[in-house]
């Protein structure tokens, strides 16, 4: 029972890992390369974003769950003790990632779409790439931690 809960934690860890690479690596890149403004791929990229964290909400928790069912069979120790920190950040950098940037990105998105002067509409663009910018570094971020979970997951 025990190597199926741990065969089962790694590979939900992969999965978790695989899905982030995946959106950064390929549909983020993808997304700019059609020819739509800013706006408009702020939107797809919010619908894609809600679909993902239906999906990616289950995965973490299962994650975390199986992470927990490990300890409790195989054993716990410094590295299921690292990765259960690394799952709390985690859990933190997600809901900043979902709540704030992907809201507040959305909403400068359609405040700058719908702006009554160019001036106006150049503003709310500087304040989305601005939010942008750190939403960027909140992920890479993520994709580190991880990366680090997995890793850990693994060294089990």
């Amino acid at each position: 029972m025990g190597a199926i809960v741990h065969t089962l934690h790694v590979v939900l860890a992969g999965v978790w890992l695989g899905g982030l690479v995946f959106t950064t690596a390929v549909v983020s890149p993808a997304l700019k390369t059609l020819r739509w403004g800013e706006p408009e791929r702020i939107g797809v990229r919010s619908a894609i974003g809600r679909q993902y964290a239906r999906v990616g909400t289950v995965n973490l928790v299962l994650l975390s769950v199986f992470a927990v069912l490990d300890g409790t069979l195989g054993g716990f120790g410094p590295i299921l003790y690292a990765e259960y920190a690394l799952l709390g950040v985690l859990f933190v950098l997600v809901a900043a990632h979902g709540a704030y940037f992907g809201r507040r990105l959305k909403e400068l998105a359609e405040s700058e779409r719908g702006a009554a002067s160019a001036g106006e509409a150049e503003a709310f663009a500087e304040k989305r790439r601005a939010v942008g910018r750190l939403s960027w570094w909140v992920s890479v971020l993520g994709l580190s931690v991880s990366s680090a979970v997995a890793i850990l997951a693994a060294g089990m």
